[in-house]
């Protein structure tokens, strides 16, 4: 007799076994000469070599299975153990990844589908648009993906801690308390993405880091995917700050809507000034969304053009004050 023991390391055993076990219920009756045995992350079986072996390869390929695709199923399982090659229930084209129940994230599209190709040629992509556009959900998908595929070895998330114009005053709690509502939109879309279990593990042992900009200084971020969203509302000095904390093999998209801009009128936005000094650096892609590009609600992009006609209004009324202005001017003198 042979005893082999499989750690699980990647995929959320709760997952993986199944709900009241019936995943592992599946493999027992599929390998009814093995005695199999699993707590938490750990999986033994007892039974000939050959067996245990076979045993072993499969749940390797199982879990594998399980961590691209956030999803295991009973159909999936037997299909592996029989040697088949099994096809994920949503299957989509060009997925960047598969969220949580295997939902598929993908570009929806042509500017999310740039994104894709400007942060795989480069180390530092602007991403630039009105809200509901997905630039921040698309970024953070492709964090998650390069996390899964060992391409990084860390996430680092980060938002400038500033109101949207209202003061909330005091906030009660610790450190982590206070700065978390500047940062639930960051972890809204993680939630999307990974599994409860696998995003506390992650987020306990460093491996994902959610901050506010103001925890960035003095760090150099190496082996990392890092995102700064509202960059809009950052200042010079800040995104200075931020864009050289770049380490070895990592990359930086940044993420921003110079139409919403939170900051105090007398300081000039830095994700305004960062794009025309490094207008021409070689390195640096952009993405550049508008309306068009809206994926949340269809009201959401009628209500952007709505505001943009009424700038461009407010605008032209002042530019025609300001000419009448000038030509009363003139007949004084």
């Amino acid at each position: 007799m042979n005893e082999r023991t499989i750690i699980i390391e990647n995929v959320d055993p709760v997952a993986f076994y199944g709900i009241n076990n019936s995943h592992l219920q599946l493999f027992k009756s599929l390998y009814p000469k093995l005695r199999i045995a699993a707590r938490g992350q750990v999986i033994k079986a007892l039974g000939s070599p050959d067996d245990t072996a076979d045993f072993e390869e499969k749940i390797k390929k199982l879990e594998a299975w399980c961590e691209r695709y956030n999803k295991l199923t009973d159909e999936v399982i037997i299909d592996i153990v029989k040697g088949s090659a099994p096809q994920p229930e949503n299957n989509a084209d060009h997925a960047i990844i598969y969220g949580v129940n295997g939902k598929p994230i993908s570009a929806r599209n042509q500017n999310q589908q740039k994104l894709i190709k400007e942060f795989q040629e480069n180390d530092l992509t602007f991403a630039l648009g009105p809200a509901g556009t997905g630039k921040t959900y698309i970024a953070i998908a492709l964090a998650v993906r390069a996390l899964k595929n060992r391409e990084a070895r860390r996430i680092i998330l980060s938002r400038p801690a500033v109101e949207a114009g209202e003061k909330l005053g005091f906030l009660p709690g610790d450190m982590k308390d206070k700065i978390d509502p500047y940062l639930q939109p960051l972890y809204d879309a993680l939630e999307d993405m990974l599994p409860a279990a696998k995003l506390k593990e992650y987020m306990e042992t460093g491996v994902i880091r959610i901050a506010p900009l103001a925890f960035m200084r003095g760090r150099t971020l190496n082996d990392a995917i890092i995102v700064l969203d509202e960059a809009q509302n950052t200042t010079r000095h800040q995104i200075k700050m931020f864009l050289t904390r770049l380490g070895m093999n990592a990359k930086m998209i940044i993420t921003g809507d110079v139409t919403q801009i939170d900051l105090p009128r007398s300081v000039q936005s830095g994700l305004i000034h960062a794009l025309s000094v490094l207008r021409g650096v070689r390195g640096i892609g952009k993405v550049e969304f508008d309306k068009k590009d809206i994926v949340r609600h269809p009201l959401v992009q009628r209500i952007v053009e709505a505001y943009e006609r009424e700038h461009e209004e407010c605008s032209e009324a002042s530019d025609t004050t300001a000419d009448n202005s000038n030509d009363n001017s003139a007949e004084t003198e």
